[in-house]
């Protein structure tokens, strides 16, 4: 019989609910859905999407299945990238690298989401290269 985490706060959201909430809003951010238009498709109201968004409200499966499906990504969307989680089969097939937290966390940011969206803009290979090195420069990371 599983007995409850004498060690688990309350009121304090679990480390998964928070990632999952992030990659809400970031994919909401990055389709340009407003926390409204997302609330209204999945039968919520928008103050609900926001707390899925923050952590504070678990997302149950159901619910998740249809914020994929409004924000067109798959449910495995929402948990890439965990701190801590293993890859799926125990190794990394795909070849790719696990993304650090603090790039999640940038890259969920209204900050991070705009800076992404406007470097994806640019279609030139080279004005690409170029912003990436003045930018390097610029940061001081290379003289």
């Amino acid at each position: 019989m599983l007995n409850p985490n004498p060690d688990k706060m309350k009121g304090k959201p679990e480390p998964v609910d928070v990632h999952v909430g992030r990659r809400i809003r970031m994919r909401r951010i990055w389709m340009q859905v407003t926390l409204t238009a997302l609330a209204d498709a999945i039968g919520v109201t928008f103050q609900q999407v926001q707390k899925y968004e923050k952590g504070t409200n678990r997302v149950g499966a159901s619910r998740l299945q249809q914020i994929a499906d409004a924000l067109v990504a798959p449910v495995s969307y929402f948990f890439e990238d965990m701190p801590g989680a293993a890859p799926v089969g125990g190794d990394n097939r795909s070849g790719q690298k696990k993304l650090q937290p603090e790039i999640i966390e940038f890259a969920s940011s209204d900050v991070g989401l705009a800076l992404i969206r406007a470097f994806s803009q640019i279609t030139d290979k080279r004005v690409r290269q170029g912003t990436v090195r003045n930018s390097v420069r610029w940061a001081g990371f290379i003289s």
